[in-house]
């Protein structure tokens, strides 16, 4: 099996090596690294740790990591977004449907390789579905009066 990846960023870099998957686990989430989120729920720190000061009012949550198998002290393979260049904190990002794959055909004890780096691509995955080809986002809309709607007049009454 292969995928599209997003490995370790720079003093972060994903552990290169033969290891084996020694845990597995659905829905988890990282007890190191997060984000910071107010009140309502907005981000304040987008790439926070749970040793960084926590604003009062805010509070640390930690990031998903859904599909992860563990093969090398904290990192692993899950599940995330690949924004098309080494990202991460060490672990091996994959598109959700090939993580969900990679999760059910693997079993703890299975061969793990890294080697290499993650290219630089213009290509990048977001977390969950993936856009189909064709298809664009409400907002990409031409912009410009000519294309704005026009509405017809209305009297206006007093």
């Amino acid at each position: 099996m292969e995928s599209p990846i997003s490995s370790g960023r720079y003093g972060h870099l994903t552990e290169t090596g033969s290891f084996k998957v020694i845990e597995k686990e659905l829905n988890h989430h990282s007890s190191i690294y997060g984000k910071i989120v107010d009140g309502y729920g907005r981000t304040i720190v987008a790439d926070a740790d749970v040793d960084m000061h926590v604003p009062r009012g805010c509070r640390f949550v930690p990031a998903p990591m859904p599909y992860f198998m563990r093969f090398h002290g904290s990192d692993g393979m899950h599940a995330g977004y690949l924004p098309g260049y080494p990202a991460s904190h060490g672990c091996v990002r994959m598109p959700e449907q090939l993580a969900v794959a990679f999760f059910n055909a693997v079993e703890v004890g299975t061969p793990v390789r890294v080697f290499g780096r993650t290219a630089r691509t213009n290509q990048f995955y977001r977390y969950g579905p993936q856009p189909q080809p064709g298809t664009l986002p409400w907002f990409r809309r031409p912009i410009g009066p000519q294309f704005e709607r026009t509405y017809p007049s209305r009297p206006v009454y007093p």
